[in-house]
């Protein structure tokens, strides 16, 4: 029965580890301890995963559809954030962008989202975070004002420098030390999309739960260098340059990093095109970001508090 004013429960590990296809791999399950899950009536729940496997979306949903009822006619009234059983209450305070599927997207993929967000600095430290800078394999340089949007992009072997704002699409541009013109909206386009394609390979972690994604989880697998992960799928819909792409992400069973990515062109493509590491995590201010990209690179990672005058004004800037 379901004491009045009760919003609040613990799922206890008496769910029993499913048989697997035994044409796939298998590997010690991540336990995930009292981890509180919002569920689509709003009731958080607390999974103690001890004997869990990511494939109880089935009784765990179950369990939500009947404490439901309890939501409805309740004082209001919350009990106490405690797992029973030994759990450890994890508070993740990660709230999806507007837009982002939560309907669509499955309740475990989207709590791996979550842990990758803790393991990588957590939400606070990402939202406080302002100044970013990097190399795009050696062929661009990008500094990033992610409060305001404002960007600095330079092409050295094209003698290009974009001054834009990523969420108006406007600015100037100047290549071979003339100022273009007529030309400004081609080469804004052209900034714009740099920026999307190359902050998405440095800070896709981040973004797992941004606008117009759908989180699916897929599998249990091991990445290239044979450490255990639980995959999940992103797609997309009217959002970014390329809404068809899918994207693959290998979320360590240990750490809950990011640790491979696979891209797929589309829905269709049955082999994705690349698959690479994401790799050689480093601390830069409050977050965690990885360059290795196996034989590609992202390098001169910074995060910075300050950058200075006129860098996203001027096309030179003093030493």
């Amino acid at each position: 029965m379901c004491s009045q004013g009760q919003t609040k429960v613990t799922v206890l590990s008496s769910l029993k580890k499913e048989k697997t296809d035994t044409s796939k791999k298998k590997h010690n399950q991540p336990k995930l301890k009292g981890d509180r899950i919002w569920s689509p009536f709003f009731i958080p729940i607390f999974i103690d995963m001890k004997t869990t496997t990511m494939k109880n979306l089935i009784s765990i949903f179950l369990v939500m559809v009947l404490l439901a009822s309890c939501k409805t006619g309740s004082s209001g009234s919350e009990s106490t954030d405690t797992a029973e059983d030994g759990g450890e209450y994890v508070e993740y305070n990660n709230p999806p962008a507007e837009g982002f599927n939560q309907e669509g997207s499955d309740l475990l993929a989207t709590l791996l989202a979550d842990k990758a967000m803790l393991a990588m600095g957590g939400r606070k430290a990402w939202d406080n975070t302002r100044y970013i800078s990097w190399n795009f394999f050696g062929r661009r340089k990008h500094i990033w004002d992610k409060t305001t949007g404002d960007v600095r992009i330079e092409v050295p072997e094209n003698k290009l420098t974009i001054l834009m704002n990523i969420n108006t699409r406007e600015g100037k541009v100047m290549k071979e030390g003339e100022l273009m013109t007529d030309s400004l909206d081609y080469y804004l386009d052209r900034g714009y999309g740099m920026w999307v394609n190359d902050s998405y390979w440095l800070v896709m972690p981040f973004k797992l739960k941004d606008s117009g994604v759908t989180l699916k989880y897929l599998r249990e697998d091991t990445t290239m260098t044979g450490e255990s992960a639980d995959v999940v799928s992103l797609s997309f819909e009217n959002v970014g340059v390329t809404p068809q792409n899918i994207y693959e992400v290998w979320v360590d069973t240990d750490s809950k990093l990011i640790t491979q990515w696979a891209y797929y062109p589309d829905s269709s493509a049955l082999e994705p095109q690349f698959i690479t590491p994401w790799a050689d995590y480093n601390k830069y201010g409050e977050i965690w970001l990885a360059g290795n990209r196996g034989k590609y690179e992202l390098s001169e990672i910074q995060v910075m508090e300050t950058v200075p005058e006129g860098t996203f004004s001027e096309f030179e800037l003093t030493q």
